[in-house]
């Protein structure tokens, strides 16, 4: 069986790979299309476009693999099967069953690769990412390094240190100038929020400088009408889907000890966590369309029935989650529901073929 195992893994492997790469390809195509549009904003040209794609790679394979797992699978086991050596392996006395356990073995080597790009190595990337496109883009942000970034806005200098998924900032400086280029005011500030027009400004303290003379402030909020223009936060913002789980974890936990409202950041971490076992449902729903009603079709019409199924899981995964947000269900009821449904809905296709 160890034999078998073997060449069921290269199988699935090698065509898990391959549709991995077509579907790489599609998407970075649509991608490039999508960010041409935003060529000529600021100094962001066909160069940045390509290092922003290159450095996007990572996160596109960490999401496409479940569909990349399907497709693939159901391409090699379908070529295994239009060459007849799946009879021959059910005539040996193969069941259907074992098949199945096969391919999940190839399966979960490739989730132990996907789940390490996606936890580690996509999550810097994707932030690398949108620095370098947010800084060709807008002028104002003038510099990025490890301990945040620095915008300009009119004659105000902010250094940020940390922008939240929701549009908060925390740890940062202002700096005012003067209309004779001189400083006039510089606050340094534990949080920042936009409500209602205003920058409130939690845990202030600095200075104001003006007729020859320094006026302390040290203020537990401190409100401004100008401070960032916060369109700008949409091209620094990180979105909960970017980030790892350990990240996504560490700022639910944050949001809970401050009484705020934690079920977006629930849902994106509980998506994370539950994406290698729907890659597994989608190896899993491949094998009995491939002995059923797939056995005798095409690498095109298998290649449609993939597509479809595909399709509607993501439709489904969709519908769920934001109207989960929307009557306030469980996070995690709304995460499992869709490959639970595909589990059962396998399960019983798998009975009718003989598994």
């Amino acid at each position: 069986m160890k034999v078998l195992d073997r060449y069921l893994g290269r199988v699935v492997i090698l065509a898990s790979l391959l549709a991995l790469l077509v579907l790489l390809a599609i998407d970075l195509f649509f991608g490039f299309i999508n960010e041409i549009q935003d060529i000529g904003r600021g100094s962001y040209g066909l160069g940045d476009v390509l290092i922003y794609l290159g450095l996007s790679v990572p996160g596109r394979i960490h999401e496409l693999f479940p569909m990349a797992a399907l497709l693939g699978t159901l391409l090699g086991l379908g070529n295994l099967a239009a060459g007849h050596e799946l009879v021959a392996i059910r005539a040996a006395g193969v069941s259907v069953g074992r098949i199945l356990v096969g391919v999940i073995k190839a399966g979960l080597v490739l989730l132990v690769l996907a789940g390490g790009i996606g936890e580690w190595v996509a999550p810097a990337a994707e932030q690398l990412a949108q620095q370098q496109r947010s800084q060709a883009q807008s002028q104002r942000i003038t510099h990025f390094s490890p301990y945040g970034f620095w915008a300009r806005d009119g004659n105000l200098f902010i250094r940020i240190r940390e922008v939240h998924p929701d549009g908060r900032l925390g740890s940062l400086e202002v700096f005012q100038l003067g209309e004779d280029g001189r400083l006039a005011s510089a606050y340094r500030a534990r949080a920042a929020e936009h409500v209602d027009g205003r920058w409130h400004l939690q845990g202030v303290t600095g200075g104001r400088i003006g007729e020859g003379r320094l006026q302390l402030v040290q203020d537990s909020r401190l409100q401004l009408e100008t401070l960032l223009d916060p369109a700008l936060l949409n091209v620094v913002m990180i979105e909960p889907g970017s980030l790892s789980a350990r990240d996504l974890y560490r700022y639910v936990e944050y949001r809970r000890q401050n009484a705020l409202e934690t079920a977006r950041y629930e849902l994106a971490l509980w998506q994370r966590l539950v994406a290698p076992f729907t890659s597994l449902v989608m190896l899993f729903l491949a094998v009995p369309f491939v002995f059923g009603p797939l056995r005798d079709r095409g690498a095109g019409q298998r290649l449609l029935i993939g597509v479809l199924v595909g399709l509607g899981y993501y439709l489904l995964t969709q519908t769920l989650s934001h109207t989960g947000q929307v009557y306030g269900l469980p996070p995690l009821l709304s995460v499992l529901a869709p490959p639970l449904l595909f589990l059962l809905w396998g399960a019983i296709q798998l009975r009718r073929v003989g598994g």
